[in-house]
Parts: structure tokens; sequence; C-alpha cells
């Protein structure tokens, strides 16, 4: 019986390899040790990153939200707050939708935490 080589398996392996790397830089997309490394770490990022995206959105929701409280006289917590004591439940990511996008809604939001008239 003649010997199995692994020649086919590897040089699939190998381009596999090379494919996820394109568009990495010099070695790392062309030579096969380094290019694997380069791979490993590519995907170990963003992995991490895709857990990270959730608290990076979260926090740009805040920031939204926080300026468009305060154009109205009221912080962030004190808007928070007032949202918990009303039972309005809405999440962050729509509460800075509206804020950006719809600001006379928003505006009816604040006023109805603080039970003021909803022009000011």
């Amino acid at each position: 019986m003649p010997r199995a080589r692994s020649g086919k398996v590897t040089h699939r392996r190998h381009k596999k390899v090379l494919g996820l790397t394109r568009g990495h830089h010099a070695a790392r997309h062309q030579l096969y040790r380094t290019a694997h490394e380069s791979m490993l770490h590519a995907l170990t990022y963003s992995y991490r990153h895709r857990r990270e995206r959730k608290g990076d959105f979260r926090r740009l929701w805040t920031i939204r939200i926080n300026a468009a409280a305060r154009a109205r006289g009221l912080t962030y917590s004190q808007f928070i707050a007032g949202l918990r004591k009303s039972n309005v439940e809405i999440n962050r990511k729509m509460l800075a939708e509206m804020a950006v996008k719809d600001p006379e809604g928003f505006a009816t939001l604040v006023a109805s935490v603080t039970g003021a008239d909803p022009s000011r």
C-alpha cells in the first residue's frame, strides 16, 4: 500500500488561512506561519470586540440622552430616575433615537418626568 501524503490537505489548510488573512499587512498575509498567528489574533480580537461593541453603544446612547436631557434642564440621572418613578419602560436605544430624530417626543417625555409644560 502506498504511503499516504498530506499534501492536498495541508495545501487546502494553508490556502484557507491565507484567505482569512487577506488585507493583513506584509508577511502577515503571505507566509503561512505568520499568517496563522495573525489569523488567531484577529479572530480573538473580533470575538472580544463583538462583546465590547454592546458597551460602546450603551455609552453612546447615554451621552445622547444626557445631552438632550440637559438641553431641557435635567441631568441624565434625574431623567432616568424620573422615568422609573413614572413607570415609563423605554430602553436607552429608543430614548437616544428619540433624542436625535424626534425632539418633540423627547420633550414630552421630559415633561412627563418633571410635570412641566412640554413647550419648555
